[in-house]
């Protein structure tokens, strides 16, 4: 089964959040709230996080597509969506719109970058790693409480109030039967993916978006260089697609909807509202 978060009335302007890698839908609320027209939100927890089903010894990215073709199909089956996503949703959202360019109208993505490109000689130790892995069990580090979750998430994130890492921590965090916490993710996120990543694949979807698109990116791009996409693959990056920006954030890291949601808000409307049929824009 999948969860779906909703904020706003469903008469108002639509509009979906896709998260990223160990995150949960509930994470946008920092951005919801900062939105100042009208939307209705919806928000997804991907397969294997939050609420939302689990099962498997692995995740693929293309299931991510699927799922995503399903709930525009529930949810929006007649209009093209606007889409914004965070880092691996907003990779998932790329290219998505790549592969249906018609179904989706607007594209906004936060330090959603794609990965560096993997060289094939890797492949048999990548599978025989996974295989290796395969026959361990696997689990998430337990906390002693919420607020261990939330200590441990401002470590990560200097840039987070307290009160923004409770929160945090209360819906990314499930209590098990000892009274420890972990995260609320199925632990076989944590196997080696071992399919390679081809970035030249990933780029020959981007190329074929048709909607407007806008990357919000920290000024200091310090995940995307450490995981080796350089600036040259970024600038190739951007140039695939046809109708492209890019807005920098200062004083945010990879978490910008967390550290800046007031910047990353009006970002989002600045690039949406004009987009918006007239007869859907707030008076």
């Amino acid at each position: 089964p999948y969860h779906l978060r909703e904020w706003g009335d469903e008469g108002a302007p639509l509009l979906f959040m896709l998260h990223g890698w160990m995150d949960v839908s509930a994470t946008f609320q920092f951005l919801v709230d900062a939105l100042s027209s009208e939307w209705h939100v919806v928000a997804p927890d991907w397969r294997g996080f939050g609420k939302s089903g689990r099962g498997g010894d692995a995740y693929w990215f293309p299931d991510y597509l699927a799922d995503l073709d399903l709930i525009l199909a529930e949810i929006s089956p007649d209009q093209p969506a606007r889409l914004v996503g965070h880092s691996m949703g907003g990779n998932v959202a790329c290219m998505y719109a790549g592969v249906r360019p018609a179904r989706v109208s607007a594209l906004v993505s936060l330090d959603g970058f794609g990965l560096a490109d993997r060289d094939a000689a890797e492949a048999p130790g990548r599978f025989e790693k996974w295989l290796g892995e395969l026959r361990e069990p696997v689990a998430f580090r337990a906390y002693a409480s919420l607020d261990a979750l939330a200590a441990r998430l401002r470590k990560d994130n200097p840039r987070l109030e307290p009160a923004q890492a409770r929160f945090l921590a209360e819906h990314l965090g499930e209590s098990g039967d000892d009274g420890t916490v972990r995260y609320a993710a199925d632990p076989a996120h944590r196997r080696v993916n071992p399919v390679l990543y081809r970035r030249a694949e990933t780029l020959a979807c981007w190329r074929r978006v048709a909607a407007p698109v806008l990357w919000v990116v920290p000024e200091e791009p310090l995940l995307r260089r450490k995981l080796g996409v350089s600036d040259a693959d970024h600038l190739q990056a951007r140039e695939c697609f046809g109708d492209f920006r890019e807005l920098a954030v200062g004083d945010a890291g990879h978490n910008l909807h967390h550290d800046q949601p007031g910047a990353v808000a009006r970002a989002v409307e600045d690039f949406l509202l004009p987009r918006l049929p007239v007869t859907a824009r707030a008076p």
